[in-house]
């Protein structure tokens, strides 16, 4: 397989959504033009990103709806259910946790806090628990992914502690670079960057429009 870039990985989650959507419309067929339509990116562009997995429509026919959404999935590794937990039950933690988005491809099976405070609160019927039983819970309730939701300052202990309990995915959302062994996979959720963005894209529209177009 060829060097798949982030950005295409990013824009297989919008195609993913978009058919899901189309498959609950009714829709059997789309095409790469719709999908580019809807995802705000050329037609070039969808199909690029799905040659890089393999060869999934037919020229002059398009796309099975069901198909493509289920080839996403299994890409994605969406077609099994994640087991996650949340490090940091603040105000930021408690959010995710009322997240309702989680129910379909992630479970929440862990809530921690280093404040003992918090410990024994409850959230989706699971109470808050020290982070010194973070290892045992991994094992025991098979936890692969966590969310950080702590402050900068505790963030890359929290990630330590997270790598040596066998977590192999991180969501970081303090806004601080961490530092993991190759095997862990982190994604880093930077408001305050995405914010950034937003202002020089408004100020510079037109920079916008030729990276869409």
């Amino acid at each position: 397989m060829a060097k798949v870039p982030s950005a295409a990985i990013s824009r297989l989650v919008t195609y993913l959504r978009i058919l899901e959507d189309l498959e609950a419309r009714g829709v059997n067929r789309t095409s790469s033009e719709q999908l580019s339509e809807e995802a705000q990116v050329t037609a070039f562009q969808v199909r690029k990103d799905l040659s890089y997995f393999g060869s999934y429509g037919t020229r002059g026919v398009g796309y099975t709806v069901p198909v493509l959404r289920r080839e996403l999935q299994q890409i994605l590794g969406l077609n099994r259910r994640w087991g996650l937990c949340i490090v940091g039950m603040g105000r930021l933690g408690q959010a995710l946790a009322d997240y309702p988005g989680f129910d379909e491809h992630f479970d929440l099976r862990g809530f921690f806090d280093i404040d003992p405070t918090k410990h024994g609160l409850s959230f989706r019927g699971i109470a808050v628990e020290s982070l010194e039983n973070l290892p045992r819970a991994v094992a025991e309730r098979r936890i692969e992914i966590g969310l950080i939701a702590v402050p900068a300052d505790s963030a890359q202990s929290v990630a330590n502690r997270m790598i040596d309990s066998g977590l192999r995915g991180i969501l970081n959302f303090a806004p601080v670079v961490l530092e993991v062994p190759k095997e862990v996979a982190v994604e880093n959720v930077d408001f305050l960057a995405g914010l950034s963005r937003l202002s020089f894209f408004i100020l510079n529209p037109r920079l916008r429009e030729e990276m869409i177009g």
